[in-house]
């Protein structure tokens, strides 16, 4: 009885573990990710095989950057294509350029494992 206490407190830690990580690949809301599958087809050609892809792409890039991140740099990229004085902004912050240099790895990442 006493072993089975130990295996169960031994077990703990590994299975939160693995708990948290689940979470954090699943912490994109399924609308991203179809939004992100969506347009990569669209760029792509609307083939199975880029569904299948496109889909590997996000799921990388969901498992490389927390969807909070994500969301920063895509807004940040959106902004960038704007123009006017506040925009500008966007174009030279060192944090700005960090978290779109965060996204830009996640899908080179992505590229490499799912495009190649």
């Amino acid at each position: 009885m006493r072993s089975l206490a130990i295996l169960a407190l031994i077990t703990l830690p590994i299975g939160a573990a693995a708990q948290d990580m689940a979470e954090r690949l699943n912490d994109y809301p399924t609308e991203a990710r179809a939004d992100y599958v969506f347009g990569c087809m669209a760029s792509n050609g609307n083939t199975q095989d880029m569904l299948r892809r496109c889909s590997c792409s996000i799921d990388v890039i969901a498992s490389i950057l927390p969807y909070e991140k994500y969301v920063q740099a895509e807004t940040v990229l959106s902004l960038r294509q704007g123009s006017g004085e506040r925009i500008s902004l966007f174009r030279s912050a060192a944090s700005s350029n960090a978290m779109v240099a965060d996204l830009r790895r996640a899908q080179a990442e992505a590229e490499i494992v799912c495009f190649n």
